[in-house]
């Protein structure tokens, strides 16, 4: 074997020993890298590599996220659009019944809520297989315009070395504290509505503080809320759009500068 294969092979394997405890080191230390373009997926799944995550846009605001071991996650797990796989874990938010289940499927094992039934901030931090979910709790309105506090969570997804952040809900700007909470992403999942969440020059803010490299839309109602948020940040960010609901991506496949990837979908 040549000594560069050699050097490859033993820079894999140690990429793929790092344990869920050094996660969020991970999560901070990947954002400065320049790395090449996202792969396409074929529909039909195939086994990940220990650096891969297969991500599908189901709809609205829910994603099916699957790890190098087969742990799926669902995100803001609701009783109208949901994969057609039973998750192992899902994640939920308060502000409407989209994105949350008044009856979660019994055989999912672990259902995390993004507020807290009790009162004050949920608090999340998973690990399950190869995966850790872990949450930073925000406010959101209410329907007579009052502050629901810490009705939100924006859920990270740390596994095979990405970091993918679900922003939810999301009303507001971010603090600084909430920023350094989240830590550097790879993979942000928007709501682009730009009405019932954050307003567009407002999520453009967020975009550009978590400084993630892969931007994937959700959350809007017509293909013209699309296009609105499409031409607010060509100025900012390079737009793929790709022809099937799914990515297969991993740390070394990301894009170089901020991309937003359009998967289809509502």
């Amino acid at each position: 074997m040549r000594l560069g294969q050699i050097i490859v092979t033993a820079f894999l394997a140690l990429v793929g020993s790092l344990t869920s405890a050094h996660a969020q080191d991970r999560c901070i230390a990947v954002a400065g890298r320049s790395l090449p373009g996202v792969h396409k997926a074929a529909f039909a799944p195939v086994q990940l590599e220990a650096s891969q995550v297969r991500l599908t846009y189901v709809g609205h605001s829910t994603f099916l996220i699957e790890s190098p071991k087969g742990v799926k996650i669902e995100t803001d797990y609701n009783d109208y659009v949901r994969s057609p796989e039973i998750p192992d874990i899902a994640t939920m938010n308060r502000a409407h019944d989209t994105h949350f289940s008044i009856s979660p499927d019994p055989r999912i094992r672990h259902v995390l809520p993004g507020w807290n039934p009790s009162g004050g901030p949920a608090q999340h931090d998973l690990t399950f297989e190869d995966v850790r979910v872990r949450n930073v709790p925000t406010n959101i309105r209410g329907l007579g315009g009052d502050t629901w506090e810490f009705g939100n969570s924006i859920f990270v997804f740390e596994l095979a070395g990405l970091c993918i952040a679900h922003l939810g809900h999301l009303h507001h700007t971010l603090t600084p504290q909430q920023v350094g909470q989240i830590g550097q992403m790879d993979i942000v999942l928007v709501p682009v509505d730009g009405s019932l969440t954050l307003d567009l020059p407002g999520m453009i803010e967020v975009l550009k503080a978590l400084k993630a490299r892969l931007i994937i839309p959700m959350h809007y109602f017509s293909l013209g809320g699309l296009e609105r948020f499409l031409a607010r940040v060509r100025e900012d960010f390079d737009v793929v759009e790709h022809p099937v609901p799914s990515i297969t991506v991993s740390r070394f496949s990301l894009p170089e500068r901020q991309q937003v990837l359009v998967l289809p979908g509502r």
